[in-house]
């Protein structure tokens, strides 16, 4: 069991899935706007990363800080945060890091299946595959920006997630250190809202990380894991696009 007292099964449930269900909300209401401003889709969940995402995720463990320690804070609510010699770091994070890129590129031909046959009722433009193929129609400009926002997101917003998945809801999952690992994972698989035809993928492709932090009791492994297989996806994103 956790080192701290677990949350009830209702919580964090709750705390898992409130998240993406806002954030689903946000970036399909905002989708059509920001396109018939002349914009690209993705910019739509951009946004559903600043106006809901970091604000929730991050304003709940401040919050949580608040209630614990009198203050704004951080300090015995993100647990994991263990130290761990530096090579450790340079050991996990390449081998993390091949590993979900070695996932989410086999299992790309599942993902496209599961599109085609229980996904397809989705707006196009929802579907990553399809906003890529039309995001080099859209003048310089856009394209830079479309490019600077994604880079500082893929920081942001790992850091952010892992925190509050891995720091704070990981340790508090009312389950043994066995299980609640797998617990996280397919709770912050089923937190994609958006992307429901990656679950297979996703889960696959973090379960070995989220196991990794909760052996180590080491949050940054997973920041930085996370953090990186962001940025290379956008890189290699990119660089298909100006291809």
């Amino acid at each position: 069991m956790s080192d701290k007292r677990a949350h009830s099964i209702w919580r964090s449930l709750t705390l898992h899935l409130l998240p993406g269900a806002l954030i689903t909300a946000f970036y399909f209401l905002a989708g059509p706007l920001v396109m018939r401003a002349g914009h690209p889709s993705i910019l739509a969940l951009f946004l559903a990363i600043i106006v809901i995402l970091i604000p929730f995720e991050l304003g709940y463990l401040l919050y949580e800080g608040k209630c614990t320690t009198g203050r704004f804070s951080l300090h015995n609510v993100v647990l994991y945060r263990d130290p761990m010699p530096f090579w450790h770091y340079l050991l996990f994070v390449p081998l993390l890091l091949a590993w979900m890129l070695a996932v989410f590129a086999l299992l790309a031909p599942v993902d496209r299946y599961l599109v085609q046959t229980f996904f397809s009722w989705l707006p196009d433009w929802s579907i990553p595959a399809t906003s890529l193929a039309t995001i080099s129609q859209y003048p310089q400009g856009v394209l830079v920006v479309t490019f600077l926002a994604e880079m500082a997101l893929s920081i942001a917003a790992p850091v952010v997630e892992e925190l509050y998945f891995r720091g704070y809801l990981l340790p508090r999952i009312p389950a043994s250190r066995t299980w609640a690992p797998l617990i996280n994972v397919l709770l912050f698989s089923l937190y994609h809202f958006f992307s429901p035809w990656q679950n297979i993928s996703r889960i696959i492709a973090i379960l070995p990380f989220v196991y990794v932090v909760s052996w180590k009791r080491n949050v940054y492994i997973g920041i930085f894991t996370h953090a990186a297989f962001n940025t290379a996806l956008n890189i290699l994103g990119m660089l298909a696009t100006l291809a």
